[in-house]
């Protein structure tokens, strides 16, 4: 998608790019790179990154969400970079790109959070604060295969519900939300979010169902990671961008979960140890203290960045 006019489209989504002007330092964009966004979700970061590149510039932008990659090409129309939009996950990143005749990439982010579009549009019950079926699926391709919240609770084993609750979720009464799970699936199935909320404020003592935090925060989460296999998917990435990057292309990850932030500061260390990498955040950066008061959503958000500076695709 291309076009002469340098102007953008008015953002109209609800979603807040979240340490949006440290992911810009921290990636340094080149009129003339080849930039992937990873997770589109809202949009606000591809926008703020084809505004940097210039008519040769390529923006790279991945989602599995169809709706995402709507709104993505509603807002970059106008960009005069060369715009590529990828209706699939960015683990699948070596296919697409080999697909698309994309030889290297200079830049790449990944923000493993998820969209307050998603959160609180998509229909889909990623949200306890909506009472919506119980999906969680970012995928909308509508295969009954695909596995969905709805079947995890509802034909698990208590202990695998468990498992995933502690696991995924650092849910510390991850049993005693299962066994409530198991309890009343034995007389209705558990068909929407609503249901599974009140079971989980069920389950938990009073001072933590009363607390700051909603009480099913952590088995929401948990579910979600499950469904979308989220950590096989970043896994699947953090393996393939040695393959794809070109020399000094700087990679970043913003992560929410502390089992995410592990796998890439891990894999950080690997490269740098390696000696095809430098990390450039020797310390995770967080929002600001005034950032997270106008957004609080961003307040376990990490921001991880890596330079290659060698050519990774022979050390690997």
């Amino acid at each position: 998608m291309q076009s002469s006019s340098g102007s953008t489209s008015t953002i109209d989504t609800r979603h807040v790019p979240v340490l949006l002007q440290e992911v810009l330092e921290v990636l340094n964009i080149q009129e003339n790179d080849t930039v992937v966004d990873g997770t589109l979700g809202g949009g606000g970061h591809a926008v703020r990154f084809a505004q940097k590149l210039g008519p040769g510039g390529h923006l790279v932008g991945f989602d599995v969400d169809s709706a995402a990659v709507a709104r993505a090409r509603e807002h970059l129309r106008g960009t005069q970079a060369q715009v590529s939009l990828i209706h699939d996950n960015f683990r699948n990143i070596s296919a697409k790109l080999s697909e698309y005749r994309i030889d290297g990439i200079d830049k790449a982010f990944f923000d493993l959070g998820w969209s307050s579009d998603q959160l609180e549009v998509s229909g889909r019950g990623f949200s306890f604060n909506r009472d919506e079926p119980l999906k969680m699926t970012l995928s909308d391709s509508g295969d009954e295969s695909v596995l969905t919240a709805y079947d995890i609770v509802n034909t698990w084993q208590e202990e695998n519900i468990a498992d995933i609750l502690y696991g995924w979720g650092g849910e510390h009464f991850s049993r005693r939300i299962a066994r409530e799970i198991v309890k009343k699936r034995s007389d209705e199935d558990i068909e929407s979010t609503k249901q599974l909320a009140d079971i989980v404020a069920h389950a938990v003592p009073a001072p933590y169902r009363f607390g700051k935090t909603n009480p099913a925060t952590k088995t929401f989460q948990a579910l979600r990671i499950a469904v979308n296999d989220e950590l096989g998917a970043l896994k699947d990435v953090l393996k393939a961008l040695p393959t794809v990057t070109k020399k000094d292309a700087v990679v970043a990850f913003l992560t929410f979960h502390s089992l995410e932030d592990k796998l890439v500061k891990e894999s950080f260390r690997t490269w740098a140890q390696k000696g095809i990498g430098e990390v450039l955040t020797k310390k995770p950066i967080t929002p600001s203290r005034s950032e997270v008061g106008q957004n609080p959503r961003s307040r376990s958000a990490k921001l991880r960045a890596l330079k290659f500076t060698h050519d990774a695709k022979t050390h690997t």
